[in-house]
């Protein structure tokens, strides 16, 4: 009910903001392909030009039907083959090339948004679930393929149509043509207020369908718990309930949309019946010739139909002008991790001191509760520094803001004595290497997912760093070796697997910053004595913050720091600590002496 609320209240914020205006956003994607559109656009006019030639053919035809000279007549007929044979190769190269560039134009999109959401950060991700912006580059995306390669072209084809149509109507006969020009008001005043009502449905339904998307994704990655919580049920209802206001809302809108459709053609062949009644009078008085009225028929039927695509192409507009809003957001999405207009460099070599200088935080989404609390921490170049504490102590936080994932609210934090709001991020992440607690294994092979902490590793350095982190064994037993394909998120190997992999990864990078977060937590003891002997080797020559929970991996660490509730409480080696009491010496109590009684 709350994200009910919550996304009514999207809705009405952003009601006023739904305009076809939005679709002129789209110019900076289409602007490197004026080659392509002006190409597009001439055919365009070809075919349309075309188009209203056609009915003048068709008038001399009619005309000459009865005529004393056979070979004009048969020359008549040849023009009209010549000019179908005309509108259909105008046609075809309009096709062609519209939806050549709608093509372009839309990877083009996608890939402007992807570079966009990939590097926000993780305080933007609190706010937007995953699943809704794969929605909008996907779904979004897709409408506005269907407008560029289809809609806009359509509606300009028609426009040209009912433009010409009405001069040629207006220069065949007047008085028909004012009879026609009555039936516009009416067809106009029901576009306009149903079209008011049809571009909200189309946002609503377009809002649900990346809701749907989100909610599927949201249980399809973690279906494993879905599975062992035997929460199928309850994610099946759910998703059902979100998809169902989908429909709902897509409902309405046909519903809306296909009253409209009714309108406006019911009034335009209303108007064709009663010029068809008066034109067949003017004929049996002489005022006009057959052939005229088919002609202006014709014509009449060219500008019924133009307006009855217009209106049906109005409410395709109005989608895409929604969809194009959405994507605008994201690519207008203002981040709270910015790099500087003009960052600083990192001194050479760097050398990895790190310093957390009365460092305060809270995540945004929890602005109340202090995850930092005036923390002050100084790691020297090589050293070793073991963070432990209870649950929710800020032990990972110090791990997010030394990759400024987020910016401390109060204090500095400084690589090399350099605040890292002063550097580009890329500048300065690329001298970190992370092991994180849940391990990141991507769909790819065992060899791509290792060599993901240094692309141009050679086969050799990815085989050490694999022996490294006590990988390579369990590697070579794949059925491909090293070109397994391990499947989304690893999910043929177990979590030790998964960890020694990251590890591996870690190891490639060869950072002068190493930050393992609860990384041997997933390792059987065997393992986790290979891959602790690795990081000890590792560790040696470079800048390592351990954060762990099990006592036992951080004995050796230079030095161990304790927090808890935000706050630094303690310093100092394993066996200082323990004698001085405290935090740490419980800790120890329940991990070690609890733990052998309990053996």
């Amino acid at each position: 009910m709350a994200r009910d609320t919550a996304h009514a209240g999207a809705q009405d914020e952003r009601a006023k903001s739904r305009k076809l205006g939005m679709l002129a956003r789209l110019w900076p994607f289409l602007d490197p392909y004026r080659a392509l559109l002006a190409a597009a656009l001439a055919s365009l006019v070809l075919t349309a030009a075309v188009s209203l030639v056609l009915p003048l053919a068709v008038r001399r035809v009619v005309d000459n039907f009865e005529g004393p000279d056979a070979a004009l007549l048969d020359q008549y007929f040849l023009a009209a083959l010549g000019i179908a044979g005309l509108l259909a190769l105008g046609t075809a190269l309009r096709y062609a090339l519209v939806t050549r560039l709608g093509e372009r134009v839309v990877a083009d999109i996608r890939k402007a948004v992807f570079d966009r959401v990939i590097g926000l950060s993780p305080v933007f991700y609190e706010k937007v679930m995953t699943g809704e912006v794969l929605s909008r580059i996907t779904t979004d995306t897709t409408l506005i393929l269907s407008v560029i390669g289809s809609s806009i072209s359509i509606a300009l084809r028609n426009a040209l149509l009912l433009v010409g149509g009405i001069g040629l109507m207006i220069a065949t006969s007047w008085k028909l043509t004012a009879m026609v020009l009555l039936i516009v008001p009416a067809v106009v005043v029901p576009i306009l207020v149903l079209g008011r009502r049809l571009r909200s449905l189309s946002r609503e339904s377009q809002d649900w369908i990346a809701a749907s998307s989100g909610s599927a994704s949201e249980a399809l990655l973690a279906v494993q718990t879905v599975q062992s919580y035997t929460h199928e049920a309850i994610s099946k209802a759910g998703f059902a309930s979100v998809t169902e206001k989908s429909f709902d809302a897509t409902r309405r809108r046909i519903f809306t949309r296909a009253i409209l459709t009714a309108i406006v053609i019911f009034l335009v062949f209303t108007g064709i019946v009663g010029v068809l009644w008066m034109g067949a009078w003017d004929v049996r008085a002489g005022e006009m010739t057959v052939g005229a009225l088919v002609q202006f028929l014709i014509y009449s039927v060219m500008v019924a139909g133009a307006v009855a695509a217009l209106s049906e192409i109005f409410g395709e507009l109005q989608r895409a002008a929604g969809a194009t809003e959405r994507l605008v957001e994201l690519l207008d999405a203002e981040d709270a991790i910015t790099d500087p207009e003009s960052p600083e460099t990192l001194p050479e070599p760097v050398r990895g001191a790190v310093r957390f200088e009365d460092v305060s935080f809270s995540y945004p989404s929890r602005p109340g509760i202090a995850a930092l609390d005036h923390v002050d921490l100084d790691v020297k170049p090589g050293e070793t520094v073991a963070i432990v504490g209870p649950s929710g102590a800020g032990k990972s936080t110090l791990i997010q803001l030394l990759q400024r994932f987020y910016d401390p609210d109060e204090g500095r934090v400084m690589l090399d004595g350099v605040p890292l709001d002063r550097l580009a991020r890329r500048e300065f992440r690329r001298h970190l290497a992370l092991v994180p607690q849940d391990p990141v294994i991507f769909a790819a092979s065992a060899r791509d997912n290792i060599r993901f902490g240094r692309p141009d590793a050679d086969e050799a350095e990815i085989e050490a760093a694999a022996r490294a982190a006590a990988a390579h064994d369990f590697i070579a037993r794949l059925p491909e070796g090293y070109d397994t394909w391990l499947g989304e998120r690893g999910v043929m190997l177990s979590g030790g697997q998964k960890q020694r992999i990251a590890i591996a990864r870690a190891i490639l990078r060869d950072a002068p910053v190493l930050l393992l977060d609860e990384a041997t937590s997933a390792l059987d003891a065997e393992s986790e004595r290979a891959v602790q002997a690795a990081v000890d080797e590792l560790s040696r020559s470079r800048t390592t913050l351990i954060v762990a929970h099990r006592l036992a991996t951080v004995k050796k660490a230079d030095r161990i720091v304790v927090m808890e509730d935000g706050r630094i409480v303690a310093t100092g080696g394993h066996d200082a600590l323990v004698a001085e009491g405290g935090l740490y010496a419980r800790l120890a109590r329940l991990q070690f002496t609890d733990g052998i009684a309990a053996e």
